[in-house]
């Protein structure tokens, strides 16, 4: 019989599966913005200045301020953390 693991437990030990979601994530907003900028000759990037605006205002914004397409880019964010959240309490509640 399988024991039980709380809420804490099942977060704890979800750390590695939701840090390589975050690398994913970083690494293909690393892709998108390096496929925007303009690399110099010594390696360095230029940002255009409308992205660069775009980007500052949506940093400068609360979520509740957002575009709804801004909105549903988080969102969908989200989901990738959250269908393996919900997996794993799925996981624990048919150990009970």
């Amino acid at each position: 019989m399988q024991s039980r693991q709380s809420a804490p437990e099942v977060l704890d030990g979800l750390i590695e599966t939701l840090a390589a979601i975050e690398h994913q994530r970083w690494s293909r907003w690393q892709q998108y913005m390096h496929s925007k900028g303009v690399r110099n000759d010594d390696g360095s990037m230029v940002i255009p200045a409308d992205l660069v605006r775009r980007w500052e205002q949506q940093i400068a914004s609360p979520y509740a301020e957002l575009s709804e397409t801004e909105k549903e880019s988080d969102r969908e964010q989200v989901m990738e953390y959250l269908s393996v959240i919900k997996k794993a309490f799925a996981a624990t509640d048919k150990a009970r």
